[in-house]
């Protein structure tokens, strides 16, 4: 562009500069983020900013962060910073500061008043490693009460932790969760679970010689190894007939690893998950599509560790989108889990049935002999797969606003088991918001999940059965390999070929260039 005058230069000059005012005035009011990330892991939630709407008072958020941080850690700061500016973006109420303890004394110890302790953290300064004292806290204030994110070290599941912390300073009426073991050898781990269930509810632990309180809203159950006395069996029947929902974790058999046996559970419990249309069977479910373990194979005179396929550990990892407790999750893994058979009788209790998750079209049953061997040849039942899903966990609504969730796993619920796993974890957080009408957290929590394995193989049923353990593995590894080198040659082939096109019309260009002043 040729200015040919001084007038018109300034003009031209001070149309630039206003045009830029306007362009960022009109950009800090009118912002838009383009999240093209699977799950929109960048962008603030439906559910977040239903909980921020909530708001009727000033959210004060103070970050104690230290400045000089290494790379993955500046990062996150950044994160943070970014998330937080999308809250507040959703509600004038909210603000936040950024501050450096180690900078000032006074700081230090307003960060510990605050429930910010220092960290240890090693870090390479000119050539050496140097153990230094960092702050990677945040604490959050509304109204008179105070939540506390002591140790902020990874991006993950960062938003999903403050929704929490938010909804808990919001929330004034919180629902009553009771959890009640059944068996013996459950009753006392679940101290993974408790914790959970304290950050969102109030909690209590029950005993079962005890009736079930009346302000317990929600009920969770470790199922039942034998019969159930007069005063447990008439609890649950009169919490589920006065309207209250419960999730009830029960197998039909019970397992033992030592032997690498199970035994058929002989209880009253059966007879009442049948009056809600729930049949539980006294099987246990096997499932190609399955997690490993590993034992101990002879090599000579070495014992070498090999993972082996465990059909009794089914991985779940298709859901009803329809269904709101399920629709985001990526896995659940129920653990030696039983059959559920729905009765499609209608009766005056129950309004409907709903399967939950279901094992995978390559499923078995084992009803007799039941030797939980991983080795095929020791246990032929291994093999023996091939047959439709069955279902696994089923809820059932009743005509009184009650509710019966059933998950055919005994030990769902515990901390060395069930519990131990993290995608159980949310599936369970997910039903006992749901169970107690708070949903806010549901889809949030599902997205959060950052577990994306690539599935190289996908096998059908007649051929999982066609080959043989070896041969699916190295069937794995010729996939894996041809993955490999398409990610060595790929990203090579676009560099070059986005070099030879940048080549090409820069000499285009220079050859219009020179036709033009030639």
């Amino acid at each position: 562009m040729l200015i040919k005058n001084k007038n018109s230069f300034f003009v031209f000059l001070g149309s630039l500069v206003f045009g830029l005012i306007l362009l960022n005035l009109t950009a800090r009011d009118i912002f838009h983020r383009f999240d093209l990330t699977d799950n929109k892991m960048f962008s603030l939630s439906n559910s977040s900013k239903s909980i921020v709407e909530k708001l009727d008072d000033r959210l004060t958020i103070k970050v104690y962060f230290s400045d000089n941080l290494p790379n993955e850690l500046g990062n996150t700061r950044r994160y943070l910073q970014d998330i937080l500016e999308e809250y507040r973006a959703v509600s004038k109420d909210i603000n936040f500061y950024f501050y450096d303890p180690e900078s000032d004394s006074e700081l230090e110890e307003q960060a510990r008043k605050d429930g910010i302790q220092p960290v240890q953290m090693q870090s390479l300064e000119n050539d050496q490693m140097v153990v230094k004292k960092v702050y990677l806290g945040m604490v959050l204030l509304y109204e008179d009460k105070k939540e506390t994110l002591p140790v902020i070290q990874t991006t993950a599941g960062l938003e999903y932790m403050i929704s929490t912390k938010l909804k808990s300073l919001i929330n004034l009426d919180k629902k009553t969760i009771g959890l009640l073991s059944l068996s013996e050898d459950v009753e006392s781990k679940n101290e993974n679970l408790s914790a959970q269930l304290r950050e969102h509810y109030n909690f209590r632990n029950l005993q079962k010689n005890n009736s079930i309180p009346d302000n317990i809203d929600v009920l969770l159950i470790s199922g039942a190894t034998d019969t159930l006395d007069s005063i447990i069996y008439n609890g649950i029947t009169n919490f589920l007939n006065s309207g209250k929902k419960l999730l009830l974790a029960q197998s039909g058999v019970s397992t033992d690893l030592q032997t690498q046996q199970a035994t058929p559970i002989q209880s009253n419990i059966f007879e009442l998950l049948k009056k809600y249309r729930l049949n539980l069977q006294k099987n246990l479910v096997l499932d190609g599509k399955c997690g490993k373990v590993t034992v101990q194979v002879r090599q000579g005179p070495f014992l070498i560790p090999y993972p082996m396929d465990y059909p009794f550990f089914p991985i779940i990892d298709t859901f009803d989108d329809t269904l709101l407790i399920v629709s985001d999750l990526e896995m659940v893994r129920p653990l030696f889990p039983s059959e559920i058979q729905i009765d499609t009788l209608d009766n005056n209790l129950v309004k409907n049935v709903t399967p939950l998750f279901t094992s995978s079209n390559n499923s078995g049953i084992m009803e007799m002999n039941l030797n939980l061997s991983p080795d095929p040849q020791q246990n032929p039942f291994i093999n023996m797969l091939g047959q439709k899903s069955k279902v696994l966990a089923a809820t059932s609504k009743l005509s009184n606003g009650g509710e019966l969730l059933l998950v055919s796993d005994s030990k769902f619920l515990s901390d060395d088991a069930g519990m131990s796993v993290d995608e159980n974890m949310i599936f369970l957080m997910n039903v006992v918001d749901y169970l107690a009408g708070d949903q806010d957290l549901i889809s949030l929590r599902s997205r959060e999940v950052t577990s994306r394995p690539l599935n190289i193989l996908q096998l059908d049923p007649a051929d999982e059965q066609r080959y043989s353990q070896d041969e699916k593995d190295r069937m794995k590894d010729k996939t894996k390999k041809r993955w490999k080198f398409a990610n060595m040659v790929l990203p090579s082939a676009l560099i070059i070929g986005f070099g030879v096109f940048r080549l090409r019309r820069e000499k285009n260009e220079a050859e219009v260039l020179k036709q033009i002043y030639d």
